[in-house]
């Protein structure tokens, strides 16, 4: 299909002739489907340089400068073809031929105006004398390929030239590089989308292809006109599909490599982000407790040297309080560790909701936390701190179960620019333990005596932990006798320190210490080992009906490998579970009563004895006190040593008496010192007795000489009144 192209104002047809005014020049024509392969190569070149602009763009240093190099490449490649493919589409009815110097000269103009367009869009900024400035020098190198191309024709005589169309296509070639520039700059930096882009690109390559197409009807062919290269350069037809291919081949290579480029900086943007947000996290974690989101210690230090300092600059007070949850352990041990974290992550919140904006609450420990607070006033500390108390102990709902916990806190003042951070800790840290010592549940400041108490209790918290390691603990047995016979019928045993320097240390001063901390469980252990073996050894002495009590403190009752524990150590020393007894106190089977019930159970199905301890001091509901697989009430020694001269105990041991006949429960007096107090009880009814009357806690191998010569003594008085004493 050809298209005639016409120019001029007058003209003629002479054969293929077009004649002028007086001066014939050559009639020429447009292939069609040429015209249309380069609008889409311009097109395509268009949308090519947007996208390599973008990547260009956003990259820096020596990448940058590279693919401003292959970029430009690219463009000026695609610009050229289009340019050459536009020319290869005219026909003159003489042959055509290019020259290839001239020819490589126009690609290599093109490629220069290319790098020019990307090295302005790579600028930061684009100010409208830049652009205006730019799109001339871009316009004239444009126009420069276009007609440097033409000059490759080598026409003879030389093309004309109509000067208003050629001026024409100079001013398109400005202000479509004006708005190419201006196009691809705000692109680079919107990141619009493929159809956005490949709009642009058809405004950018129908502008391209204006300028080639209004600069190719400036061009005059004289009627005599020949083409120097017609027979030594290229030939058309074949330049065009060659000229196609490779336009199409390197713009779509350059656009795969770009796209490619752009997932794999993709990619490396979110793997960049990703380790950003990594590093935030890490950061965040190890300056906050993971569980609370509070700050951690390390976060805590900084801040409150930071306090310190602005303290010492302005002359101000501070306080630190020190927070301790009492029971926490015993709490979490009983209903899990995902509760206690919920109840932990709540009292956080509401320890938050009262301080200020300036105060720091942190988290150091399994319970601890610790309060900078920005009062100047020990009252304002005190305040505070009994906000804090009452707070906390408002009933907690976790799981549908109502929990109740409570706070001890210690408060530090910093008062002297002496004080060190490290000392405001600590201090506070031993008016919380003193806190905790006056009953718990309340607060208490800072007093110089504290320190040395805590530094008393740390040495022997320090000796207590290697105790049963260098074999310190000792076991010392109290007899328990059958109150109407006298006949010893058992013994319970009582853990005994035996210090290095020391000497013998008694059970109250060291079991609240290791029950605080956790040591309660390992020496627990220890305890009912030993005894059960004691116990088995005495079967094999000729006594096999006798039976071994043990105590157990809230914190191992609560343990959750109770269970097993008792189980592995009957079975270990192969002693039967009815000559085992073990003691709860009151308090301890009452404070979770669905849960005692359950263990308590367990332990009754498996054989062993249960003996409640210090009854009468506690609250009992007796319809849980029926329901507990109980065999024995222990009457607590508070009752039984005013008994003589106070008739309200009296009749408070004649209640427990008759509750127990009542509920076939076997009843244990405690603490009998005088005669009196063994006939009174005898009379009652109580089922065994126990006290210094009868005999003191001694070691084992004693214990057993004494009881032979007492069930000797018991035998020859005819079994009443039999007592056990040391030597």
């Amino acid at each position: 299909m050809l298209l005639h192209a016409q120019s001029g104002p007058r003209f003629r047809y002479e054969q293929d002739i077009l004649i002028f005014g007086e001066d014939p020049v050559l009639t020429g024509s447009y292939n069609l489907w040429l015209v249309f392969a380069s609008v889409i190569v311009a097109m395509l070149a268009s949308y090519t340089a947007l996208d390599m602009t973008a990547r260009v763009g956003a990259t820096e240093g020596r990448s940058a400068h590279w693919g401003l190099l292959g970029g430009a490449t690219a463009m000026g490649i695609g610009i050229w073809s289009m340019h050459f493919l536009g020319m290869l589409a005219f026909r003159l009815p003489i042959p055509m031929g290019f020259d290839p110097t001239i020819t490589l000269l126009s690609l290599l103009i093109a490629i220069t105006s290319s790098a020019f367009a990307l090295w302005i869009i790579w600028q930061k900024h684009l100010s409208v004398p830049r652009l205006c400035v730019s799109a001339l020098l871009m316009g004239a190198g444009v126009s420069s390929m276009h007609y440097t191309g033409m000059a490759a024709m080598r026409m003879m005589p030389g093309i004309q030239y109509d000067p208003f169309l050629l001026a024409l296509s100079i001013v398109i070639a400005v202000m479509a590089s004006g708005a190419a520039l201006w196009i691809a700059f705000r692109l680079r930096s919107s990141s619009p989308g493929v159809l956005v882009r490949a709009g642009a690109a058809s405004v950018m390559g129908l502008a391209i292809a204006g300028m080639h197409y209004t600069g190719m009807a400036a061009a005059r062919f004289p009627r005599n006109s020949t083409c120097s290269m017609a027979h030594d350069g290229f030939a058309a037809g074949e330049l065009a599909i060659l000229i196609s291919l490779l336009a199409v081949a390197v713009l779509s290579i350059a656009l795969v490599a770009s796209r490619h480029d752009f997932r794999l900086e993709s990619r490396i943007a979110d793997l960049a982000s990703s380790l950003a947000d990594a590093n935030q996290e890490l950061e965040f974690l190890s300056l906050h407790d993971g569980l609370t989101k509070l700050p951690n210690r390390a976060l805590l230090v900084d801040r409150m040297e930071q306090e310190i300092q602005n303290a010492k600059r302005h002359s101000t007070r501070f306080s630190v309080l020190f927070i301790d949850l009492d029971g926490f352990k015993q709490m979490n041990d009983a209903f899990g560790h995902a509760a206690g974290d919920r109840l932990l992550i709540e009292v956080a919140q509401r320890v938050r909701s009262i301080l200020r904006a300036r105060d720091t609450l942190s988290r150091i420990g399994s319970d601890e936390f610790v309060v900078l607070a920005n009062t100047s006033e020990p009252s304002d500390a005190a305040n505070l701190a009994d906000k804090l108390v009452a707070e906390v102990a408002r009933p907690y709902w976790i799981d549908r179960d109502e929990l109740r916990i409570s706070a001890s806190i210690g408060i530090a003042m910093f008062d002297s620019a002496e004080v060190q951070q490290q000392d405001l800790l600590k201090n506070a840290d031993a008016a919380m333990y003193h806190a905790k010592d006056l009953g718990r549940n309340r607060y208490c400041f800072f007093d110089t005596s504290m320190n040395e108490d805590a530094q008393r209790q740390m040495l022997v918290l320090h000796d207590l932990r290697l105790a049963q390691e260098k074999g310190e603990l000792v076991l010392h047995y109290q007899a328990k006798f059958d109150a109407r016979t006298g006949k010893i019928v058992g013994a319970e045993a009582l853990v005994r320190w035996n210090h290095p320097t020391r000497g013998l240390v008694p059970p109250d001063q060291f079991i609240p210490m290791a029950e605080k901390t956790g040591l309660i469980v390992p020496i627990g252990e220890w305890v009912l080992d030993e005894a059960c073996r004691q116990m088995r050894s005495w079967q094999s002495s000729g006594y096999p009906n006798w039976t071994i009590a043990v105590n157990l403190s809230a914190v191992q009752f609560n343990h959750p490998g109770l269970i097993q524990m008792v189980s592995d150590t009957l079975g270990r020393h192969g002693l039967e579970p009815r000559c085992l007894t073990l003691e709860i106190t009151e308090s301890t089977a009452m404070k979770d009563t669905q849960a005692s019930m359950s263990i308590l159970r367990q332990l009754d199905e498996m054989g062993v004895r249960i003996s409640i301890d210090d009854f009468g001091t506690g609250y009992s509901s007796l319809l849980y006190l029926k329901r507990l697989p109980a065999s024995e009430l222990k009457i607590d020694r508070g009752f039984v040593c005013d008994l003589v001269h106070d008739a309200d105990d009296a009749a408070i041991i004649s209640a427990i008496v008759a509750l127990g006949r009542t509920l076939n429960l076997k009843i244990v007096a405690e603490g009998v010192e005088t005669i009196e107090q063994q006939e009174f009880l005898t009379r009652l009814g109580c089922s065994s007795l126990q006290g210094f009357l009868l005999g003191r806690p001694m070691e084992a191998d004693p214990f057993l000489r004494t009881a032979v010569a007492s069930g000797a003594a018991t035998t020859r008085r005819g079994g009443h009144r039999g007592a056990l004493v040391t030597a």
